[in-house]
């Protein structure tokens, strides 16, 4: 199965980075950010990409993660995959904002995530193109993503081509069934968020 990071059609605010679109997308012109498809083929062909990916989890009184959340969503050729937020960084961004937006536009806008003023990633994972450089794969370009495990408070509804989000116990979201429905090795990735928060035996 082929398997790529997400790169929505362009949003009103950003052209993203995968499956998950804006319902009113721009003209070209309206941001200066945003890139033409061709020009964007063009940028992959000769530049790592820059991506923020997150892993939404709801916590108890004490801070403890309860639950994880996954995306389900449908991919162009009818398959249903697993995957979680995940988007381009925009020229000019800060990697907080481009995880604010992106949380908001595939968990929908009363998510209400809680961002620290300078946020830091669990790990950085390289998507390749050619399939066995690393755990993460993505046929169309070289992809370099910060990943971060981001608490949400609020009422998730996903947006976009996502269908549901799935919360899943830790251990069950670190289970080798769920691992083999996520998309481009990001199975790794919620793993490797797990460990970082102590959860993993």
């Amino acid at each position: 199965m082929s398997v790529r990071t997400p790169d929505p059609d362009p949003e009103p605010e950003d052209d993203g980075l995968g499956a998950f679109r804006d319902a009113n997308p721009s003209a070209p012109g309206s941001n200066p950010g945003w890139l033409s498809d061709i020009e964007l083929e063009e940028a992959r062909r000769h530049l790592p990409m820059l991506y923020v990916e997150a892993i939404p989890v709801r916590t108890d009184g004490s801070g403890q993660v309860t639950e994880v959340g996954i995306l389900l969503r449908s991919t162009p050729m009818g398959e249903m995959t697993r995957t979680i937020v995940s988007g381009r960084v925009r020229f000019g961004e800060t990697i907080r904002d481009a995880l604010f937006r992106h949380v908001e536009n595939d968990l929908g806008p009363m998510a209400f995530p809680l961002l620290p003023p300078q946020p830091l990633p669990f790990t950085v994972a390289e998507y390749f193109p050619m399939p066995g450089l690393s755990a993460y794969h993505d046929d169309r370009q070289h992809a370099v993503s910060l990943a971060f495990v981001v608490p949400v408070t609020g009422t998730c509804e996903p947006r976009q081509d996502a269908l549901e989000v799935t919360w899943f116990p830790p251990e069950a979201a670190a289970s080798d069934a769920v691992a083999a429905e996520m998309e481009g090795g990001r199975g790794t990735l919620i793993r490797l968020a797990l460990a970082n928060l102590g959860l993993l035996r």
